[in-house]
């Protein structure tokens, strides 16, 4: 069964942070934190329609003017979230610039703030050379964004200010069953997206489904209802889930509240500056070690560990930080404890 989820880093494990995950049913992609992303090509990044930033420091959120060149003359609604903050944040990265020759622009940022009991939304338009609209609030419950298909979660943690952790879950895992569709006498095409779409809506078992797909250059249809190719065609298992912590303390609060938020996730993601051996200096900076994310990654039962965000003070040699981080997720290494 191949993934829905297509993870991957956006810069080397010493570089900025950053986690690009392309959507493979749904041609689109989304964005965990803004560091440099210039490497990236644009016709990746132009699938962006979601960036979720953990915090502005400068590794975590450099990359918002080259999104923002990239996208200034499109017509889209970019979803941007952040912690407390962010709104200010992303209006002072516009506000540093002159608008006067934009107003056809149709481009729109939506930038949502999620403080602990509320999420606050603003809509910046090009059109108004960024002048704020449509501002409203909603009571925070852990979740950022959410569709028929997944849902963003987060959590806050301390790094001496409020950083973001994620978790990115598919509700429901769909799979068709190649035999029943082959016997079924119809070809697979966009119309299985539709299908599963209203499945996940919960849409009554009558709900027409319309089969489209070519034949020897001809175009064929066939209908049925939502029912049957529910009961016949479709294969419900547990759905995939992507986890990404960066830049917090190793407290008591934070290991809960991360193992809560990444719990039996299918890969979790999480940063570890420094070794061990300098777990002082991780305390004194608000930061993880290699073996405090695999003591992380093991109490919450993820399957894979992938730890990055490496202090280039270690010459550039990850295999250090691997080494440690996989020796206290497999429990070869004794977990570490929080003070």
């Amino acid at each position: 069964m191949k993934p829905a989820f297509l993870p991957r880093l956006v810069n080397h494990p010493f570089g900025d942070p950053g986690l690009y995950v392309e959507l493979r049913y749904e041609g689109r992609a989304m964005l965990f934190d803004l560091g440099r992303i210039d490497r990236r090509p644009g016709s990746a990044l132009f699938k962006l329609q979601h960036v979720f930033v953990s915090h502005t420091h400068m590794d975590h959120f450099i990359g918002f003017d080259h999104l923002l060149r990239l996208f200034l003359a499109r017509e889209r609604d970019l979803h941007l979230y952040g912690p407390p903050g962010f709104i200010d944040n992303v209006r002072g990265r516009l506000a540093g610039y002159t608008w006067n020759l934009i107003e056809s622009y149709p481009l729109r940022f939506i930038v949502h703030e999620a403080s602990c009991d509320r999420v606050k939304s603003v809509t910046l338009p090009a059109s108004t050379a960024f002048a704020p609209q449509d501002e409203s609030e909603r009571p925070f419950d852990g979740v950022l964004c959410e569709t028929d298909a997944y849902t963003v979660r987060t959590a806050h943690l301390d790094h001496k200010i409020p950083s973001l952790g994620f978790a990115l879950e598919e509700k429901t895992r769909l799979n068709v069953r190649a035999d029943a569709l082959e016997r079924l006498g119809v070809a697979p095409g966009r119309w299985l997206n539709d299908l599963k779409a209203a499945v996940r809506a919960g849409r009554p078992d009558n709900t027409e489904i319309v089969a489209k797909w070519f034949a020897d250059g001809v175009a064929q249809t066939r209908s049925f209802d939502l029912g049957s190719l529910r009961r016949d065609l479709l294969v419900e298992t547990a759905g995939q889930k992507i986890a990404y912590v960066v830049d917090t303390i190793f407290s008591r609060d934070n290991v809960a509240r991360i193992c809560d938020l990444v719990r039996n996730a299918d890969t979790f993601y999480c940063e570890s500056l420094f070794l061990d051996a300098e777990r002082h200096e991780a305390t004194k900076r608000h930061h993880l070690t290699a073996r405090q994310a695999g003591t992380l990654a093991r109490a919450a039962g993820v399957r894979r560990l992938e730890n990055f965000h490496f202090s280039s003070r270690y010459e550039r040699d990850p295999v250090p930080f691997r080494v440690e981080a996989q020796a206290a997720f497999r429990g070869e290494l004794a977990p570490d404890v929080p003070d």
